[in-house]
């Protein structure tokens, strides 16, 4: 793959990048509030509604609207600057109504333009006063608004505390088109609340045509290897920069290591040497084999899309595999995970199944019903939604269940 070669010089002479002179970029709008206001928000007063399990920990949920009960926990010292992650899957500005599987109303999507945009910045703002200095924001969005948010994220969060904007591939290709692409992709974005976040590295598990693929040497003991350039873009003045072996390394570019590492590593074996004397260097598979690592397009995350799969019903319900790796990437076992647009409940039960705490807030009814019994009962095949709710899934809650949580109410 040709890259170009950064070297923070024009011509000889050093230059100030163009995003340093700029400045931040932010959105103005009519209805546009200052943070401080925000911050000084009305928080809901809640009741104790419901304890399952004789819970008296950290997993909560909170039927109400999200801004107000956020603006509570901000004076609630076990949870303000404590959580560790939120995704949120908010409203996409779709201008539409959503029903449940079951016919029962699940939410409105009508807001747009600066009040959508306000309405998301307002939350974020909480949201970064809530999460630890090691927290991330995990926010999922569609084309509709994605790229208006990355500018009010850059703003809440910081430019330097964006990580990535991952592609996920949400349904199965589409044979109408409207005489255009297929849409079947949506955006997660992802920030960290500063440049020390957790991060549990995701990977992929290896198939037996992926190692062949990637790891296409061999080497005289048996071991597959991958070849990879020695040398890295930028001049040096030090070691790096000086001949090995009698070559200079390539224009514009230096030595990854010094030539006395490069020796080191010659002997160990760790150097494939072409036909023309040109160095590379041997990526060991037996050395790599814990995954491969998970990058920034997701093809293994589609939403339910055949009969076998197992969901609650409640509309833009999102994967649940896909949940479990968000958890595990930006949390540890007993840390605080939270959903202010907790809908289905999916980010509750990933937290759950991996061991963290966790807190959801909605002020949909029908979020709240299927929440509860996914939580408690699990979720249904996706052919099983044929008719109503099976008898289980309506059963009372009992105090001796598994899943252990409050759920509070708005006054």
């Amino acid at each position: 793959m040709a890259t170009g070669i950064s070297t923070g010089k024009w011509k000889g002479e050093k230059i100030i990048p163009y995003a340093e002179t700029l400045g931040s970029i932010e959105l103005q709008y009519a209805g546009k509030q200052s943070t401080e206001s925000i911050l000084a928000s009305p928080a809901a007063q809640t009741e104790l509604k419901e304890v399952v399990g004789a819970s008296t920990g950290e997993n909560r949920i909170y039927f109400g609207e999200n801004l107000a009960v956020m603006a509570g926990l901000l004076k609630d010292p076990s949870v303000c600057g404590k959580v560790q992650l939120f995704y949120i899957d908010p409203p996409y500005a779709t201008q539409a109504v959503y029903h449940s599987r079951s016919e029962k109303a699940a939410y409105i999507d009508l807001l747009r333009g600066p009040d959508y945009i306000e309405f998301l910045r307002a939350r974020l703002i909480l949201i970064r006063e809530l999460l630890s200095d090691e927290g991330s924001l995990y926010l999922h969005l569609d084309e509709n608004m994605a790229f208006f948010a990355k500018i009010v994220c850059d703003e809440v969060f910081g430019r330097k505390n964006f990580r990535n904007w991952i592609t996920r591939k949400k349904c199965n290709t589409k044979n109408f088109t409207k005489h255009q692409y297929g849409n079947i992709s949506d955006y997660i974005l992802f920030y960290s609340k500063t440049d020390q976040y957790i991060w549990n590295q995701p990977r992929k598990t290896w198939d037996a045509d992926a190692i062949v693929r990637e790891y296409s040497y061999i080497d005289k003991d048996g071991r597959r290897f991958k070849k990879v350039p020695v040398h890295a873009p930028g001049e040096r003045n030090g070691e790096t920069g000086k001949p090995w072996r009698g070559k200079s390394p390539p224009k514009g570019k230096h030595w990854q290591y010094a030539p006395s590492t490069l020796d080191e590593m010659d002997k160990r074996g760790e150097m494939f040497w072409s036909k023309n004397g040109n160095p590379r260097r041997k990526i060991f598979f037996d050395v790599q084999s814990a995954g491969i690592p998970l990058q920034d397009i997701w093809m293994d995350f589609k939403d339910a899309h055949n009969q076998n799969i197992k969901i609650t019903g409640y509309p833009t319900e999102k994967n649940f595999d896909m949940l479990k790796v968000i958890v595990a990437a930006s949390s540890t076992a007993s840390g605080l995970v939270a959903d202010c647009f907790m809908g289905s409940g999916t980010t509750l039960e990933a937290a759950e199944e991996l061991g963290r705490n966790w807190i959801g807030i909605d002020n949909s009814e029908e979020a709240l019903a299927v929440t509860k019994r996914r939580l408690l009962h699990g979720r249904q095949p996706m052919g099983d939604f044929v008719g109503a709710p099976s008898p289980q899934l309506e059963m009372d809650v009992g105090t001796e269940s598994k899943v252990k949580f409050r759920v509070f109410v708005t006054k």
